[in-house]
């Protein structure tokens, strides 16, 4: 889309890269007059602000200049300098050369003219800064002349040797991007003079044999030093040619994308591969050097552009310069200019309306879509990716780049490494020892060493009765962690009973009847009935029978006693019992309640504990109406202990665990902290294990590793304690835990281990996401599950409808085609995709690929990684909601090819465009359309020679023998193609090497007749002695060498294909 717009009839020139912020600099025309025909000189700075949505530039400077300009350079001299902005070289008329200071431009303060230099005859229409010494300015002119300015001494220029003869004029300078020395200058007659510095003199002149090449244009390719372009402004050859000078008899390509003579060129320093090219047909295209085609095109214009350069800051931007006085600032991003005309549209219609908004504008539809502009074809290489990394299930780190040495200046294939990546060793440590444990039996040692290395007392101690659950008695043992023993308590209360001050009483009375005997038989008898219910103490008072008693009398009288007496005898026990309560008896109240029935000594205890208030009333009460409930709902959380033992020691079995629960769910709504952490306790007596887990997580707010190591460590020993208890199908776990757990099987899974994280998943568990990784770790542990049962399918399975396959299936040049399934048919179904000349057809022998096996490349050498081993992916592979795809044969395995001819011979690579094909080729290879915008070489292009002769019939070729001295070598290749096949499993790879075996024949042959080099045959013996050693990146860098200071026509016809087929193999890992 246009960005900017500027009404100048003007050459232009960008503002350096390191330049901020970005300016256009604009010079009258020396070719161009407006209306008023003035002839004089304007130098203008303009700031491209891409923030305003304008599309205005902002002026910032003006000079008068005392001629018009054919060319306009900004260069970077003098930018490292405080408030410098660079060097502005302008080339006029009558060989006139002026260097401007930008800064005094823009600040319109000193002089800013450096120079003005007049060595030149004829208009100076070529300029370029050198890009790696910006003091150096090439300049050229008319009569062939080219100097080289040294901005630090422009007092004489240096002169590049002799001129080229004829003299003529120099269209276009260009230095080279990757040699600091070399020049090339461009000529109207279709040559183009490259030129070596260091010895003054040209090293190649590259012209059209066509003789109708006009240069008008002059690139060099950004990254491959020996590579040009040359555009031709003639409408008879409207081409672009690219040559590489070490193949410089023909262009290697040539495009045909205009229609009308080109007028300027500019190559993409931030993409190699996008080319920008004006021309008399008023087009602007950017053109895929690649693949030939236009990736870009703009709107035809209404007059031809002149000039188009790229921003050398903003990779995407580029300006043009046309004949009717405009320069316009573009994006090839892509975008619709609706904005900008509806900005233009309200523009307007501000002018014109009365305070009233016009109505709306209807656009015609045919203008809306030609107003948009589709952006590139493919992404730039700017903002692509040149490295990129991801993290995959199961701890793998997936990543890839640029490599790191880079061999040979082309497009290399880029490898993906997979590597194990573990950042918690202790994590695994633990879980490990945990995992061990659990599958050993042994948890009471691993609990009993948890209590151990614990270093908070409430750790130690919940370790200890974890440890308690596995044991036999666990009850008692809890009492006694709680600090409460039976037999403790005996000693206790005999040593007291021994002493002469009893328990909140004073000293017996002498006259006591009961003597020591039977203190201690009393005692005995108590302790021994603490448990038992109430109603049997009455067979304890059975047993006192009294002895040695003297003589009593029944009081008679009218006091208590006197009522008492006549109650007992009339056998009213409970008005007796009213009387002895009434009276404070409650001793005598107790024990006639006792013989008044179990409804009477129960209401006697509940008014005697209503009215007989002490420190220790309330537990009496409890102990004596089985109220646990009040007692886990009323007691004071500092007695938390006490009301844990009470629970432990009177609850049944069935009313337990509930009760627990309810006292540590108290403690965590009640207490603070602490009491959170110590309600962990009462959840292990009752075997909560999902209230222990939420209690956890109510003390743990931030999730980390070793947190959640500890939780479940804790909560797997009591989950087997229920186990062991109820069996291993009484325990199934709840949405909290199954969540924890959930979690904690994901992060081991993350640190790769995987076979763990599937244990600590419960089998039974019906929830999605359980069943969702189970699935997952199952089929991402490969050939470690074999023989194991698959876990069910966790997504809801859907049919699929198969799309049937026509008779005839032909794909396009270049594309792959899909996996299908297919369907079966009375005959086996051929394979044919559609042959092409360019293309090496299939060999006629079987493929002896055997099955499909894939292998991970994991070479991932950073810090904290593990490099993981190739897993064949076999039996793991995971199976695919229909059952016929279980009965689809593997992709590249079974596949049946058209049988060729037994005297057809594979087509050898064509390396250059061929004008027409021999009589013999017509006869075997079908008709192809030619490739549009691409150009045919003329004949004796590299490759035509040896494609003719593969083709001949096999009676009028003899095949030469391999010399003895070069049988390893074919033996070596071939053996790495017979490894790489049988490790192989993608078609493209197969496809790949199946082209190597045949483009390989074109070494064998030229072995055969000995018209290689010494050099080639020694190194392709390198190469072979690297292979057999399994030193691929070695055999590379040799490959590399050998290609390097090798003729192209040489080797072109094998030596691509074996470093394809080393790739390959270092890819493989064969």
């Amino acid at each position: 889309m246009k960005l900017k717009e500027l009404e100048r009839p003007a050459v232009q020139a960008w503002s350096p890269a390191s330049q901020y912020p970005l300016y256009l600099a604009t010079g009258t025309s020396a070719q161009q007059l407006d209306s008023s025909f003035s002839t004089n000189g304007t130098l203008e700075i303009f700031e491209v602000d891409f923030r305003d949505p304008s599309l205005d530039l902002k002026h910032k400077g003006v000079l008068s200049a005392s001629s018009r300009f054919h060319k306009l350079i900004w260069g970077s001299f003098g930018s490292g300098l405080l408030e410098s902005s660079g060097v502005i070289a302008g080339g006029g008329d009558n060989g006139m050369l002026i260097l401007y200071n930008v800064t005094h431009i823009l600040s319109s303060g000193k002089e800013p003219v450096i120079a003005q230099k007049q060595k030149h005859t004829g208009a100076v229409r070529a300029l370029d800064f050198n890009p790696f010494q910006g003091n150096l300015l090439a300049s050229g002119a008319s009569d062939s002349e080219v100097f080289i300015w040294d901005l630090n001494n422009l007092n004489v220029p240096m002169t590049l040797g002799s001129k080229s003869q004829p003299p003529e004029d120099v269209k276009a300078l260009s230095w080279n991007r990757q040699a600091q020395h070399i020049l090339s200058s461009a000529h109207p007659s279709g040559k183009a003079v490259v030129w070596d510095l260091r010895k003054n003199e040209p090293i190649i002149k590259v012209s059209d044999h066509s003789n109708r090449m006009h240069c008008s244009g002059l690139a060099w390719h950004p990254d491959i030093a020996t590579q040009l372009v040359l555009c031709s402004e003639d409408d008879r050859l409207p081409v672009i040619q690219l040559w590489d000078l070490r193949f410089a008899s023909s262009p290697l390509k040539v495009l045909e994308s205009h229609s009308r003579g080109i007028l300027s060129v500019s190559w993409s320093q931030a993409d190699a591969e996008l080319l920008l090219t004006s021309a008399k047909d008023s087009q602007i295209l950017c053109s895929n050097l690649e693949s030939s085609e236009v990736v870009y095109k703009l709107p035809t214009q209404s007059s031809w552009c002149f000039e188009v350069q790229w921003c050398p800051r903003d990779p995407s931007v580029f300006s043009a310069a046309s004949f009717d006085g405009w320069i316009s600032l573009y994006s090839v991003m892509g975008r619709s200019w609706e904005v900008q005309h509806m900005r233009l549209a309200d523009k307007i219609s501000s002018s014109f309306s009365k305070g009233q908004p016009l109505p709306p504008l209807q656009v015609p539809e045919q203008v809306a879509q030609a107003s948009l502009i589709p952006p590139l074809k493919k992404p730039p290489k700017w903002i692509r990716r040149p490295t990129g990394v991801s993290f995959a299930f199961g701890g793998k780190l997936v990543t890839f780049g640029l490599p790191s040495t880079r061999l040979v200046p082309q497009p290399c294939p880029r490898l993906v490494f997979i590597s194990q990546v573990t950042t918690e060793s202790e994590f695994l440590m633990r879980s490990t020892e945990l995992q061990e444990a659990l599958e050993s039996g042994n948890l009471l040692n691993y609990c009993q060493n948890k209590s151990q290395q614990a270093l908070l007392q409430s750790e130690k101690m919940l370790w200890q009765f974890l440890k308690v659950t596995l044991e036999q008695d666990s009850r008692m043992k809890f009492l006694k962690l709680l600090g409460y023993s039976k037999d403790e308590l005996q000693k206790k209360v005999a040593t007291w009973l021994k002493s002469d001050v009893g328990l909140g009483e004073g000293p017996q009375p002498k006259g006591n009847d009961l003597n020591s005997d039977r203190q201690q038989a009393f005692c005995s008898q108590a302790s021994k009935h603490t448990t038992e219910e109430a109603s049997a103490s009455s067979a304890f008072f059975d047993e006192l029978v009294p002895q040695n008693m003297t003589p009593w009398e029944i009081p008679i009288t009218k006091d208590v006693d006197g009522l008492l007496s006549q109650a007992l005898l009339l056998g009213e026990l409970g008005p007796a019992v009213e009387l002895c309560l009434k009276e404070e008896r409650f001793a005598d109240a107790i024990i006639l309640a006792q013989a008044g029935g179990a409804d009477l000594l129960k209401q006697t205890q509940e008014r005697y504990l209503a009215k007989k208030k002490t420190k220790i009333s309330s537990l009496l009460a409890c102990v004596v109406q089985k109220n646990w409930k009040d007692v886990v709902c009323t007691c004071s959380l500092k007695n938390w202990r006490e009301a844990l033992a009470l629970l432990l020691t009177y609850s049944s079995t069935e009313k337990f665990p509930e009760l627990c629960d309810m006292l540590g769910t108290r403690m965590e709504q009640e207490g603070g902290r602490a009491l959170t952490s110590e309600a962990r306790l009462c959840y292990v007596c009752s075997g909560s294990v999902e209230r222990l887990v939420e209690c956890w997580a109510k003390c743990h707010q931030a999730l980390s590793p070793m947190a959640l190591q500890d939780l479940m460590e804790k909560a797997m020993v009591l989950n087997r304690s229920l186990e062991l208890l109820r069996g291993p199908h009484g325990v199934s776990p709840g949405p909290a835990t199954t969540y924890r757990v959930t979690q904690y099987a994901n992060l081991l899974a993350a640190q790769g281990s995987l076979a763990t994280a599937m244990s600590f998943l419960p089998s039974d568990c019906a929830q999605p996401p359980v069943q969702q990784l189970r699935d997952r770790l199952f089929h991402a542990q490969g050939s470690a599950v074999l023989g194991q049962q698959s876990p069910p399918f966790p997504y809801p399975r859907i049919v699929v409808g198969a799309i049937p396959h026509s008779k005839e299936t032909s794909y396009r040049l270049g594309s792959q085609p899909s996996h299908q399934v297919p369907t079966p048919s009375p005959r086996p179904r051929v394979f044919t995709p559609q042959s092409s000349p360019a293309m090496p057809l299939a060999p006629s022998h079987p493929s002896p690929y055997q099955g499909p096996r894939m292998q991970n490349i994991s070479d991932y050498r950073a810090s904290g990684s593990q490099a993981i081993q190739p897993l064949p992916l076999g039996p793991g592979v995971r199976p695919g909601p229909q059952d016929s795809w279980k009965e689809a044969p593997a992709p590249g395995g079974n596949l049946q090819r058209n049988k060729l001819p037994e005297t057809f011979m594979a087509p050898a690579p064509i390396t250059a465009p061929v004008m027409s094909l021999t009589p013999e080729l017509q006869g075997i290879l079908p008709l192809q359309p030619p490739i549009s915008g691409v150009s045919h070489a003329p004949p004796g292009a590299p490759g035509e020679l040896s494609l003719q002769l593969q083709h001949l019939p096999p009676e009028k070729m003899e095949r030469k023998e391999l010399p003895p001295e070069h049988q390893s070598l074919k033996s070596s290749f071939e053996a790495l193609l017979q490894r790489c096949s049988l490790s192989a499993t993608d078609l493209k790879t197969k496809r790949k090497l199946e082209e190597a075996a045949q483009r390989l024949e074109c070494l064998y042959e030229k072995l055969c007749e000995g018209t290689l080099s010494p050099h080639v045959v020694a190194g392709l013996h390198e190469v072979a002695r690297c292979v057999d050693a399994g030193s691929f990146e070695q055999g590379l860098t040799v490959h590399a060498q050998v290609a390097g200071c090798s003729s192209f026509s040489e080797v072109s016809s094998f030596m691509p294909i074996l470093k394809a087929v080393l790739i390959i193999a270092h890819k493989l890992l064969v």
